[in-house]
């Protein structure tokens, strides 16, 4: 990040609700949050591939950050939405959506506010999390995007789950 070496400098988060959990991600990383709406499936695909959308013409694969955590689907709602962000796959820039379940609102939390993943008590897989950070006196679970949504892991995934149901 931008802010190494200035601890008091705060860094934006786009925070959105997945269950009782209140998540963040870089704001940086965010394109743009729609509304939920119809998804083509794509058969063969693991369960975390909740399926794609057209956005501007461009086909956009949707990811159910439930499913993605080891979660049952996530159930779509009157608030659920996708969030928008850039994903980075062998160096290029690709657009992915993220099913939540609302989102909530962008933060502020300064570098000092946010403390490192503990090792038990997560509901996620600590290698997805950047961090706790502190607001008030709530906790937000930041996302690290680059590996909680690594490109490169889930092809892979979505290839094994396509080669079970070949073999």
């Amino acid at each position: 990040m931008s802010n190494v070496g200035n601890d008091s400098v705060p860094a934006q988060f786009l925070t959105f609700w997945l269950g009782e959990e209140v998540l963040g991600m870089d704001i940086r990383t965010v394109r743009e949050i729609i509304q939920c709406g119809p998804m083509a499936t794509v058969p063969l695909m693991p369960s975390f591939l909740r399926g794609v959308i057209n956005l501007r013409g461009s086909v956009v694969p949707v990811i159910d950050l439930n499913a993605r955590f080891g979660r049952p689907p996530a159930k779509v709602g009157k608030k659920s939405c996708i969030v928008i962000f850039d994903a980075i796959r062998s160096g290029e820039r690709t657009e992915l959506g993220l099913l939540v379940d609302a989102v909530s609102e962008v933060i502020k939390i300064a570098q000092d506010q946010i403390e490192p993943a503990p090792d038990f008590g997560m509901s996620v897989r600590r290698d997805f999390i950047r961090g706790i950070g502190k607001v008030g006196k709530r906790f937000v679970i930041l996302l690290e995007p680059d590996r909680a949504l690594d490109v490169q892991e889930m092809a892979h995934l979505c290839e094994a789950a396509q080669e079970v149901v070949t073999s």
